[in-house]
């Protein structure tokens, strides 16, 4: 249960103790309703489906907040696996929508294509970049090598072992800019505090490190647990995994080990979306996916879409590191004050995250 349904509920439980003797509070007042609207938005999954707690779904709340405040109608499809992106676009394109969200840099060439035969119909792709975008094509993404750098940051001070980890479902610019910028922030960390904390599976030289084998890197749990749990034989004690749902494998490493191991979260505020771990996420590296996708839909809705790269940065909020949850009491004063220093300094340019 999402917290905010627990505490939805104690209010509710609180009102109807106090009824018998207060005065019954009055009718709330309903939302006002938003117009029809005959606009039609529509998006197609990765592999990793609508209910993945972390990619996809945080794009499909940028959909759902459009059918709501919007008013538009809405289309959907979720993809198995990567044969079925072709398909399932043109299915869309069949559905006669207007906007097509497509979520996942696996989807770049699919979109792509379908954009060019139906120069009628935007398109929008969350996770890639194109150098040479169509007019009905917008791309949106985000610079994750920022919140990352202060997750290193933060994963750093934090380490007992003076080891910290990373790991991705496969070596894709979109996993491994998450990789880079956690490296880069432990070795900030290092210089400036006069440490020499590991990372163990990313080189920053070499630009390579630890993945998830198989052809399903993305919707594998227990090969995600056993590269973290190979990473934390090694002695690596707060993780990044960077693979959707396969990242859940080291949530439950961590839960595992008792207290001697955290594990951060991606793509969303792992506190929220992966609740029943809370207590071994430090913090997690978030992007405002849903936000780009609202605000491209409601763009393409009232005339002003544009093909302009949609870049989400520290500085507009578009990704984000969130709260210390259960482990703020063990992230210091003094890290913290340090954190904000960083970030100032990453929107400043005076620090340069090269992801």
């Amino acid at each position: 249960m999402k917290r905010s349904l627990i505490i939805t509920s104690a209010l509710g439980a609180l009102a109807l103790a106090l009824g018998g003797c207060a005065t019954p509070p009055p009718t709330p007042t309903a939302a006002p309703s938003v117009p029809a609207s005959n606009f039609k938005a529509c998006m197609v999954s990765d592999a990793g489906g609508f209910d993945d707690k972390s990619f996809n779904e945080t794009a499909y709340a940028g959909l759902t907040k459009a059918k709501t405040e919007l008013g538009v109608q809405t289309g959907e499809v979720q993809s198995k696996t990567d044969a079925d992106y072709a398909q399932n676009v043109k299915s869309m394109v069949d559905a006669k929508c207007d906007i097509i969200v497509t979520v996942g840099f696996k989807l770049g060439d699919a979109t792509e294509a379908a954009a060019k035969a139906n120069p009628s119909i935007k398109f929008a792709i969350v996770d890639y970049f194109y150098e040479k975008p169509g007019k009905n094509l917008k791309a949106l993404s985000f610079n994750t090598g920022e919140p990352s750098f202060l997750a290193g940051y933060a994963a750093a001070s934090l380490s007992q072992t003076g080891k910290v980890g990373t790991y991705g479902g496969m070596k894709i610019p979109t996993v491994t800019a998450f990789m880079t910028g956690y490296a880069q922030g432990v070795a900030y960390y290092n210089k400036a505090k006069g440490k020499d904390v590991k990372v163990l599976g990313w080189d920053d030289t070499k630009k390579d490190g630890s993945f998830i084998p198989g052809n399903n890197p993305f919707g594998d749990v227990a090969g995600g647990k056993q590269v973290a749990t190979n990473l934390i034989a090694q002695g690596a004690d707060i993780i990044l995994p960077v693979a959707g749902p396969s990242g859940e494998g080291a949530l439950q490493a961590a839960q595992a080990s008792n207290g001697k191991v955290g594990s951060l979260w991606v793509d969303t505020d792992g506190c929220v979306s992966q609740e029943k771990y809370c207590a071994v996420i430090p913090t997690s590296v978030g992007k405002a996916m849903d936000v780009a996708v609202f605000e491209a839909i409601k763009a393409a809705k009232d005339g002003s879409f544009t093909n302009d790269l949609y870049v989400g940065t520290l500085s507009n909020s578009g990704v984000y590191l969130a709260p210390f949850h259960d482990w703020d009491a063990k992230v210091s004063a003094e890290t913290k004050t340090e954190l904000d220093k960083v970030k100032a300094d990453i929107i400043a340019g005076t620090i340069k995250v090269k992801s």
